[in-house]
């Protein structure tokens, strides 16, 4: 007995988009990319064949987005390439091998561990109803277990770089890491430390702010000199009482600039000068030196001109003495 269903016309059928591609490709797939990866999906339900000028033509995108898109979706494992064209790749089929394909190097210690880690799956499941509304693909969850491995990051830590980063309306899969790569350089890993770097860069904040204020800087500062800023304070240690004092000294010439503001304060770190009375007390003595320079230097002058008047004279003198001879 043979069964066969009949084919509708292309007004009453549909073309089917997995839930897995909303879920993991959609927020990272550019526009045009899109708009290729839609139609190669309605063409391939037809088996059609389609040149990639017409393919241009139909889509109104140029033929080089055309041929970015297709090495972009191949690259993102969206499109097969085969001898004879594109085959779109089946995600249902391809998440499901890569959810339930045994690990076989995975130890039995690491097995127990991920069995014991109720607080970690709650982390996790929290982050899924709060942040993915319960529809998380299950590529994040891999990611999520493979950070918690990589960073050292409790479960605070963990939920707070996804709040972070949705408040951000950034609740892609790069930004997520390189936030992350970020507060591991910064030696995050329990919610104090991610308590104490946040005071911390508070604190930067206030410091650029009221830097760029009392130099007259109201359209805000530059990369590079937020830059400076954040050596003096994260890496000197210095705080506004000794920063100030650099300020202050920028009055004496006539456009500073933030590199002359920089060697000054760069000049007291190498000389280990840690406090304002310090600073102070340095400069009060490259002040008395270069007085008593300037004094040496007159004194200097001023015998060059007396012997200058001296030797004058004796010539004068001698030039009567041979007159009158």
């Amino acid at each position: 007995m043979k069964l066969e269903q009949k084919e509708k016309s292309l007004m009453f059928s549909g073309t089917t988009i997995p839930d897995i591609f909303f879920s993991e490709y959609l927020s990272d797939l550019p526009g045009d990319y899109l708009k290729i990866y839609f139609y190669l999906t309605f063409l391939s339900k037809y088996e059609k064949d389609i040149k990639l000028n017409d393919l241009s033509k139909k889509l109104n995108i140029p033929l080089k987005s055309i041929n970015d898109g297709i090495k972009y979706l191949e690259e993102n494992n969206l499109l097969i390439k085969k001898s004879n064209g594109y085959v779109i790749v089946d995600l249902q089929e391809t998440t499901l091998h890569h959810l339930y394909t045994p690990n076989l190097t995975m130890s039995k210690e690491k097995i127990e561990q991920t069995s014991k880690n109720q607080s970690r799956a709650k982390a996790i499941e929290h982050i899924n109803n709060m942040y993915f509304q319960g529809i998380m693909g299950p590529s994040w969850f891999n990611d999520i277990d493979l950070w918690f491995q990589k960073y050292q990051f409790d479960e605070q830590v963990m939920i707070a770089l996804f709040d972070y980063c949705y408040n951000r309306s950034a609740m892609h899969r790069n930004y997520v890491q390189t936030v992350a790569e970020a507060w591991s350089s910064n030696k995050i890993k329990t919610w104090n430390d991610l308590d104490q770097y946040y005071e911390k860069q508070e604190n930067l904040n206030k410091f650029k702010k009221t830097i760029a204020k009392k130099l007259g800087k109201y359209n805000g500062l530059t990369q590079y000199e937020e830059a400076y800023i954040e050596n003096w304070v994260l890496n000197f240690g210095y705080d506004m009482s000794i920063i100030e004092i650099a300020l202050k000294r920028t009055t004496l010439k006539q456009n500073p600039t933030f590199e002359y503001i920089n060697n000054i304060i760069t000049d007291w770190h190498e000389r280990n000068l840690k406090t304002p009375s310090e600073v102070n007390a340095f400069l009060e003595q490259r002040k008395k030196q270069e007085k008593t320079a300037k004094q040496l230097k007159s004194k200097v002058n001023k015998t060059n001109y007396e012997q200058r008047n001296y030797d004058n004279l004796d010539f004068l003198y001698a030039n009567q003495k041979n007159k009158e001879a």
